[in-house]
């Protein structure tokens, strides 16, 4: 079993039998029939991957591997909010008809401000101190600004890296760690892949700064199934598991505005059966 099925596994059943019902609350979302998206949420969720043992991709199931890298370098790299530089559909409910989500995401991640005797944006930031100051407690970045709230057409649910360099006792090589926070995490839909583009994101910034991959801590304040996923996971969780495949990162980009889709692969994943497609409540 690897160490991303075995954190899955225990925080499904967690969520199971110790979570709270939103049955009958006032709640958002939706499904498609109209009628409302209730869960069952655990509040204050901390899992923690340690990237330098096994790259965290479940074989319950197989994780859109490539999709999930796409949408990471359409909001770290393109700096983009629109689907029409996605090669996936996962934004397209809340595009508008220019395919605009609004001043979300890859938007604010290209927002210049100023920093030192210049301007840059947050990515930007982050590569300078990464590479200049690694030893600073300021490497982070944030999306949830308030003031462009009302303009974004889905609240972003990963919205904060914190970044946080260390060293291995007996080594010169700096170790890259991180926080992703999220605000919310539909546990089925998109916790996998949420945990697989946020660690190629680790280690695509580790190698563009020299630096080994630590720890993923991943923060989730509301962590949920939704009543229509609660046999999904069920069955999901009973499955068997493989040991976690091997991640490939190509070792000859060393700017991280030159890495492509193809530069990663996934070699010996092994996985269970597709899942039937999973409604989505928007």
């Amino acid at each position: 079993m690897s160490l991303a099925d075995n954190i899955f596994i225990t925080m499904c059943k967690d969520i199971l039998e110790n979570g709270l019902s939103t049955e009958g609350e006032k709640v958002r979302p939706k499904w498609e029939d109209g009628s409302f998206a209730y869960t069952i949420k655990k509040f204050g969720v901390v899992n923690r991957y340690d990237l330098s043992k096994e790259f965290p991709a479940l074989t319950l199931r197989q994780t859109a591997f490539k999709s999930c890298i796409d949408e990471i370098l359409w909001i770290w790299q393109k700096k983009s909010n629109n689907v029409h530089d996605l090669n996936s559909h996962i934004w397209d409910s809340w595009a508008d008809e220019t395919g605009s989500i609004g001043k979300a995401y890859g938007y604010q991640m290209g927002v210049k401000h100023k920093y030192k005797d210049g301007e840059m944006d947050q990515v930007d930031r982050v590569l300078y101190d990464l590479k200049n100051n690694p030893y600073s407690r300021r490497i982070m970045t944030n999306i949830y600004v308030h003031q462009d709230l009302h303009e974004m057409n889905l609240y972003p649910c990963a919205y904060s890296m914190t970044f946080n360099v260390t060293k291995k006792n007996n080594s010169d090589k700096l170790v890259l760690n991180a926080i992703l926070n999220q605000r919310s995490n539909d546990i089925l839909a998109a916790n996998s892949w949420n945990v697989c583009q946020y660690a190629v994101l680790i280690h695509m910034l580790s190698q563009v700064c020299d630096f080994e991959v630590g720890e993923l801590v991943h923060v989730i304040a509301d962590a949920h199934i939704y009543d229509r996923h609660i046999p999904v996971i069920k069955e999901l969780i009973e499955r068997p598991v493989y040991d976690a495949p091997t991640f490939w990162m190509n070792p000859k980009v060393k700017d991280f505005y030159d890495f492509t889709v193809d530069d990663f692969k996934l070699l010996n994943y092994k996985f269970g059966p597709k899942l039937e497609k999973i409604p989505v409540a928007v």
